[in-house]
């Protein structure tokens, strides 16, 4: 049985993002059904959170969007990457992978 992982606090708008980073618009349930299957059921976005984030991502300019229709013909907002959203992206994995960086060394270190 899998246990899903709760996600730590500052990295939704980093997963929501390299989600949106292939250039491809999505909507909500297609960024939150990527995050799913890429970490094969490990992590789930709530769907609150998500549209939190997102709506808060398209304030700061880092995602905009656009009303069309999904794959079942339903009305559906889709996003996509600004180029002031790469620039975030690029530095929130630079941030992420020192922060993995370290809390690796911690798990690899002996205990005192």
């Amino acid at each position: 049985m899998r246990q899903n992982l709760n996600l730590l606090q500052g990295t939704l708008d980093l997963l929501v993002l390299k989600a949106l980073g292939g250039g491809e618009a999505m909507h909500g349930y297609g960024v939150a059904r990527w995050v799913r299957e890429v970490t094969e059921g490990a992590l789930e976005i709530e769907e609150g959170a998500l549209y939190t984030a997102l709506h808060r991502m398209e304030r700061r300019g880092w995602i905009a969007s656009e009303w069309g229709l999904s794959d079942n013909n339903r009305r559906a907002k889709f996003y996509v990457m600004t180029a002031a959203g790469r620039r975030q992206l690029g530095a929130e994995s630079s941030t992420w992978a020192q922060y993995v960086a370290a809390v690796e060394k911690v798990m690899r270190a002996e205990a005192s």
